[in-house]
């Protein structure tokens, strides 16, 4: 597990072995992600998506707590992920980093709980399995819209973004904070901490 430039963000970067029927790769353990994050990883919920070339996925995130941290893996096509920090009072906020997971490299990441996500498919059928720890709940579930030009995510060129009505009408990120609806970096580290004290 890697360490990206936001707290509470990683990637794998597993070790791809080809032969001549295929190719395989372990592309989860356990024991390699509780120990970078300090706590396992509590699976409540595994969601799947196909995506056609375009599809623009989010921003979206739960309210803290529990929120929802994501393992997030492409199995099929190309996607550039995108993790957000929009927990109000941290070092890195409104800061994103990118990373493509394909079915070539078969990198995954994990974002914990507080963070956004989003995504936009580079190929058609782009298949995106998610391993979550809270299930979904609409009550809590909110969105920021990728395109606002304050968070600046760097879309591919090139491919128009495909969005749905939902998260086309999502707010900017300062509506989303004007309107108490981000969490708070101080929230998020409570939370953080009574994860590892779970173990």
């Amino acid at each position: 597990m890697r360490q990206l430039s936001i707290a509470g963000a990683w990637v794998h970067e597993p070790k791809v072995f080809p032969d001549s029927r295929g190719s395989f790769h372990e592309w989860f353990k356990a024991s390699e992600l509780s120990e970078a994050v300090g706590h396992t990883l509590r699976l409540v919920q595994a969601n799947f998506s196909v995506s056609s070339r375009g599809t623009l996925r989010g921003v979206h995130f739960a309210d803290v707590p529990p929120s929802q941290a994501k393992y997030v893996k492409c199995v099929r096509g190309a996607v550039l992920d995108v993790i957000v920090d929009i927990r109000v009072g941290s070092p890195t906020y409104k800061q994103w980093e990118a990373v493509r997971l394909d079915d070539v490299d078969h990198h995954s990441v994990y974002l914990a709980e507080g963070l956004g996500h989003a995504f936009m498919a580079l190929t058609d059928d782009a298949s995106v399995a998610y391993l979550c720890s809270e299930g979904y709940a609409p009550g809590r579930e909110h969105g920021i819209n990728p395109l606002d030009p304050e968070l600046g995510i760097e879309w591919p060129q090139g491919i128009t973004p495909l969005l749905s009505d939902k998260d086309a009408a999502a707010p900017s990120l300062a509506e989303a904070e004007q309107q108490g609806l981000l969490p708070t970096y101080e929230a998020c580290q409570e939370y953080y901490a009574q994860l590892r004290a779970r173990g």
